[in-house]
């Protein structure tokens, strides 16, 4: 009887302690209630964090009969690259935190082939600029000197250049493209604030960096459902680029022999050769 009449109690006593609130210890001690923030839309969206990031087919090198790497620069003044300045997290800080965290490698710019990595000191470099302050101690008032650390601004990063390959494959016959590495350029200017040159930051393997891309989402302006991720941006090529060089012997940039117009018709020459090989090679 006296089993059956605690097992009423507590079968009462279950949905008023399912509908308490839950309690929290702070470090004090003290038990306070804990606090869910509201959703700020009509229902939780999960559908990048769960998206399931798909891996590279397996390519055979047998299978490639013909390749050519190309690098291009992204300008995210451009009105369809404007998602890359998202104020609430530009392309450039998404890279900036994974690399800090540790989730990503960076590559001295140096190189593009991937072969040095970047130190922490080399990366301050990069992300902060110290400036030296002259300052009146406060106990002395003699003059001192401090150095200041500059936050980075992302509005900084206007450009980003990529470097990939495209091929073709002869098992399917197809010509297809593989971004190789991605990294932010920052402008450099003299004490005058004149323009001196294009420096990038550092470099990213895009295969090593598809796994966080694929995490960050972004929304495109024409419909609040229409959410993507960074890395089906990119991969789907959602961007508006121009290519800056091509592999040849001598290693030279477009820049280093045209300018001006003839450099805009050198690089949609390139581009349009490399359309056509798709058609050429179906020929053979």
């Amino acid at each position: 009887m006296r089993i059956l009449l605690f097992a009423c109690l507590m079968a009462m006593l279950c949905p008023m302690v399912k509908g308490q609130p839950t309690l929290q210890v702070d470090d004090q001690g003290s038990k306070s209630k804990a606090k869910q923030l509201p959703i700020d839309d009509a229902v939780e969206d999960h559908t990048i964090l769960e998206k399931r990031l798909l891996p590279y087919p397996n390519q055979r090198e047998s299978d490639i009969l013909w390749k050519k790497r190309v690098w291009r620069e992204i300008d995210t003044r451009e009105k369809m690259n404007l998602v890359f300045r998202n104020p609430k997290m530009p392309l450039v800080s998404i890279l900036n935190d994974a690399v800090l965290s540790g989730e990503l490698q960076a590559y001295n710019a140096e190189t593009d082939d991937f072969s040095i990595p970047l130190t922490k000191e080399e990366l301050d470099q990069q992300l902060y600029e110290i400036d030296t302050v002259e300052v009146l101690n406060p106990i002395t008032y003699d003059p001192e000197f401090q150095e200041i650390k500059n936050d980075f601004d992302p509005a900084d990063v206007i450009r980003f250049r990529m470097k990939e390959v495209w091929y073709f494959d002869s098992n399917t016959s197809t010509m297809k493209v593989r971004i190789i590495g991605i990294a932010p350029l920052k402008d450099v200017y003299d004490d005058g604030g004149n323009y001196r040159y294009t420096l990038p930051m550092y470099w990213i393997n895009y295969a090593q960096a598809r796994a966080v891309l694929a995490k960050q989402a972004i929304q495109l302006a024409e419909n609040d459902k229409k959410v993507m991720s960074w890395e089906d941006i990119l991969e789907m090529r959602f961007f508006s680029s121009y290519i800056t060089k091509e592999s040849n012997t001598m290693d030279e940039r477009l820049q280093d022999q045209y300018s001006g117009i003839d450099l805009l018709h050198q690089s949609e020459k390139i581009k349009n050769k490399i359309q056509n090989k798709e058609q050429d090679m179906w020929s053979y």
